[in-house]
């Protein structure tokens, strides 16, 4: 909500909030699985590199936009 409330205060400004998925990292050794840390960063840098039209005050995964 924090992500939408920005995006409706600064309508020249695209906020995007990301949700990279399960990354393998030093932290979550403990548990099993996870995808390495360079395909959550690609959907980190989809995102950051989006054409300034896109769309604005979202949650979005590497599938696209989620719902609230």
């Amino acid at each position: 909500m924090l992500t939408l409330q920005y995006a409706k205060q600064e309508p020249s400004i695209v906020f995007t909030a990301i949700e990279p998925g399960y990354t393998a990292t030093d932290m979550t050794a403990a548990f099993p699985g996870g995808r390495s840390a360079a395909e959550s960063a690609a959907v980190v840098v989809r995102a950051a590199t989006q054409d300034r039209d896109g769309v604005t005050g979202t949650l979005r995964d590497e599938n696209g936009v989620l719902a609230y």
